[in-house]
């Protein structure tokens, strides 16, 4: 296999903090390689490392000297200056180029400079690129393209990034988080473009589905080492275990021998001394490795709820608008008891403003809500973590609580806290500026969570989370004996977690659906199949010859008439249907644009008449 990448003995600290430490692994041509590790790890600085924006301490990195390069970041910059279209296009790629000169000059209105560009489009193949990158701009929902760059929102900003990644169309792409900011829809697509794209990847994910319908190799950072898996998401899970399962089997060996050695080690100084010095320097070989811990001790959460009252929330013809814009239109709802509820719906239809409606943190046009007594909120949000960054970790915890209770009855330093929530001794009197983006997160989960809610509300809690975390979150949130309203995008989370599904349809239309997110895509997927039969049953009406009846009670010159516009029907629409595959393609020479257009509603008014003129005379047989 032709190596793209190749990485030997890289190291990264930060002070005495060891991200990872003299690791190594090669990405070959076409491969498609996920990278996971717990937060705070340095997924995101070895990123950075590979795309020039950091610096390792020691080791190399290699690309091959011939590809392209592009790096999608977590939090990408852009160029505030510029306009959508701009940063769409910012490429020294001549193909790019040339798609940039041509959408500019059809704003002109200049037919000369119109030719020329499309002449370079021409001699270039572009017309085929244009329609993808449309097509790149439909499917991420791009469509403001002369809006200022400044004034997108964070989560726009991300798919512009991306779209821009996209359409240079690098021989070697990463990508740090790719489905942020992200609808589902949106997902699905990037999936299904990616299984048909011949581009390696290098991409740091929490989505599970995403990486095991797109990745092939799976690179786990742990313990300052590499492992690599051949194979999706589940063969990882299985392998790992195996992994784990070992290399805890050889610590307590270690601590088996480490006990008997130990005893020997403390007699008399003379018995040593008649030993080989080889078992001497062999018992710090297995005292060190006693000494290390048991992987896979993730913590178990299992914190108190508050009893919940039988009267929990009940919403009453709720609407809420903005302007001329419709979020919610009259709807209503009543919570019940250990209710595990998953919100979905497109991105801007109203989903975390829904939230807001019902903690009542921002005011509803009409309808009521009533909240039960005993009803106490945890509300994760997508903007909360207010964490100042010049505290302590600890007393982070501390300022909400000394002492947590668990459901158990037992009770938890905060010290112990952190411990449970894989936050290391060593890393609690760290300051809160020293997390990764995915430490914080976590810490502000801890915050929600320690104050025992028994309506947990979560505003897309996995963005940033570390696929160990989430595995551990849904493991509570599954026993979590409250009510539960998630907003989410990880469909391998709430496929998990959730058994009913409020669908955001737009226009402030809320549909009830029970069932987790594979049960809704599986209806969803049904009901795209029956739109495309029926589309395809339509267009094939649409060229069929009219069914020809009996024609005795025509005249002569009438029944003539009548076998004629069938013929010319059909004639009339494979017409039309030419002329508008050649408009999609753009392939269309400029000086025929007017007249082709001019012609299209010409047919488009021939057909019409010929079609009322053919059903006039067939009703003279009824």
């Amino acid at each position: 296999m032709i190596s793209y990448l190749q990485i030997e003995n890289l190291t990264k600290t930060y002070g005495e903090r060891v991200l990872f430490k003299d690791i190594s692994f090669s990405v070959g041509k076409e491969q498609k390689v996920a990278l996971i590790a717990k937060n705070g790890s340095g997924k995101t600085s070895l990123m950075n490392i590979l795309a020039g924006s950091d610096v390792s301490d020691s080791g190399s990195v290699v690309f091959r000297k011939d590809i392209e390069i592009g790096y999608l970041e977590q939090e990408p910059v852009l160029n505030d200056n510029f306009t959508v279209i701009e940063q769409v296009f910012t490429s020294s790629h001549a193909v790019v180029k040339a798609v940039k000169e041509y959408e500019a000059a059809i704003q002109l209105h200049d037919d000369k400079i119109l030719q020329n560009a499309a002449e370079q489009m021409d001699r270039l193949g572009a017309w085929d690129y244009e329609l993808k990158i449309k097509q790149i701009l439909d499917k991420l929902k791009i469509s403001d393209l002369e809006r200022p760059v400044k004034e997108l929102s964070g989560g726009q900003k991300k798919r512009l990034a991306l779209a821009n990644a996209l359409i240079n169309e690098p021989d070697f792409l990463m990508m740090d988080e790719p489905t942020n900011h992200l609808d589902y829809e949106m997902i699905e697509w990037l999936e299904e473009y990616f299984a048909k794209s011949k581009i390696t990847l290098l991409l740091v994910t929490h989505d599970r589905y995403f990486l095991d319908r797109v990745c092939d190799v799976i690179i786990e950072m742990a313990d300052n080492q590499i492992y690599t898996y051949y194979g999706n998401y589940a063969h990882y899970l299985s392998k790992r275990r195996e992994r784990i399962e070992l290399f805890n089997a050889e610590i307590e060996r270690a601590k088996n021998l480490y006990r008997r050695e130990a005893d020997w080690m403390n007699r008399m100084p003379q018995a040593r001394a008649t030993k080989a010095k080889s078992r001497i320097d062999n018992f710090y070989k297995v005292k060190e490795k006693a000494g290390r811990k048991l992987e896979n001790q993730e913590m178990e959460l299992e914190i108190q709820t508050r009893r919940l009252g039988n009267k929990i929330l009940e919403l009453e013809h709720i609407s809420k608008s903005y302007g001329d814009r419709v979020l919610i239109k009259d709807f209503s709802y009543k919570f019940t008891k250990n209710e595990k509820i998953g919100i979905f719906g497109k991105n801007a239809v109203g989903k975390t403003t829904f939230l807001n409606v019902i903690t009542e943190a921002i005011s509803a046009d009409s309808g009521t809500i009533e909240k039960g007594e005993t009803v106490v909120y945890g509300y994760y949000t997508q903007s909360g973590i207010k964490l100042e960054e010049d505290k302590r970790v600890i007393d982070v915890i501390k300022d909400v609580a000394e002492v947590i209770e668990t459901g158990s009855g037992k009770t938890l330093s905060a010290s112990q806290f952190l411990d449970y929530f894989l936050f290391p001794p060593e890393t609690h009197y760290n300051m809160v500026s020293k997390l990764s983006g995915g430490e914080k997160r976590r810490l502000y989960l801890m915050t929600i969570l320690m104050k025992n809610p028994n309506f947990l509300i979560l505003d897309e809690p996995t963005n940033d989370l570390d696929i160990i975390t989430l595995n551990v979150l849904e493991d509570y949130l599954i026993q979590f004996q409250g009510c539960l309203l998630i907003v989410s995008h990880d469909r391998y989370f709430t496929d998990r977690v959730v058994d009913n599904l409020l669908i955001f349809e737009g226009d402030g239309e809320i549909r009830n659906f029970p069932g987790n997110y594979s049960a809704y895509n599986d209806e969803l997927q049904a009901r795209k199949k029956e739109e495309k039969r029926n589309e395809e049953k339509s267009e094939k009406t649409a060229i069929e010859k009219p069914k020809i009846k009996d024609s005795s009670k025509m005249s002569y010159k009438e029944k003539k008439e009548f076998e004629e516009l069938e013929t010319h029907i059909q004639n009339l629409i494979k017409e039309k249907h030419e002329i508008e595959k050649l408009l999609i393609s753009g392939t269309c020479p400029i000086n025929e644009y007017s007249e082709k257009s001019k012609r299209l509603s010409e047919l488009a008014e021939l057909i019409d008449e010929k079609e009322f003129r053919w059903l006039e005379l067939s009703e003279k047989n009824v």
